[in-house]
């Protein structure tokens, strides 16, 4: 006798088969992820190069890369976007949540991919490197043609200046900062959290 399809069929959005959907667990953890990444970006911020202290590094990144490495790439998308969006109440607003998603993207998402073809600590050096190498671009791109929409002192031409002794530097630098630190803590994270 033929089972029922109904009864067999998982539901893709169920809250209890990790294998079909996001379990509980997950969802709870992606929520402290958020939540850790949400403080690291408000209170945890500060410039790195003199000069340009608009420029300012903070954690966050650490926090979403060790979510996409242990929970794959939906969960590095929502550590990488919900919690910037705490930043629309501060004086960066809109153009600061942008530009943070941005950086944050391009570096979570293809180091995470690639980490998810390649789960061993060489696949999760190559994402890392492959997702710094598209960041620093996406940040150059992003910069050339948001911040001169937002900021009408600074024009395409400043913001072109500012490109190698100041936007270059400071990109690679949170890269390289958010990519080692990442790789010395997030697989005792993931066994933490029985992934």
């Amino acid at each position: 006798m033929a089972q029922n399809p109904r009864v067999t069929r998982h539901d893709s959005h169920s809250t209890t088969d990790q294998a079909h959907g996001w379990s509980t667990k997950r969802i709870s953890i992606t929520a402290l992820f958020c939540a850790l990444s949400a403080i690291a970006t408000l209170f945890m911020e500060f410039p790195i190069l003199p000069g340009v202290p608009w420029l300012k590094y903070d954690p966050s990144g650490i926090v979403a890369l060790v979510a996409g490495f242990s929970f794959g790439p939906a969960t590095g998308v929502v550590v990488s976007t919900m919690p910037y969006l705490v930043h629309l109440t501060t004086p960066s607003g809109a153009y600061g949540v942008l530009m943070a998603m941005l950086a944050t993207l391009s570096l979570v998402v293809p180091a995470s991919l690639v980490y998810r073809r390649d789960t061993t600590r060489r696949g999760a050096v190559i994402g890392m490197v492959v997702g710094g190498v598209i960041c620093v671009a996406i940040c150059i791109a992003g910069n050339l043609v948001i911040t001169p929409l937002f900021s009408p002192t600074m024009t395409l031409d400043k913001v072109i200046g500012l490109i190698v002794p100041a936007l270059l530097p400071f990109n690679v630098i949170k890269i390289v900062l958010n990519c080692v630190l990442t790789g010395l803590i997030y697989k005792p994270i993931s066994k933490a959290f029985g992934n």
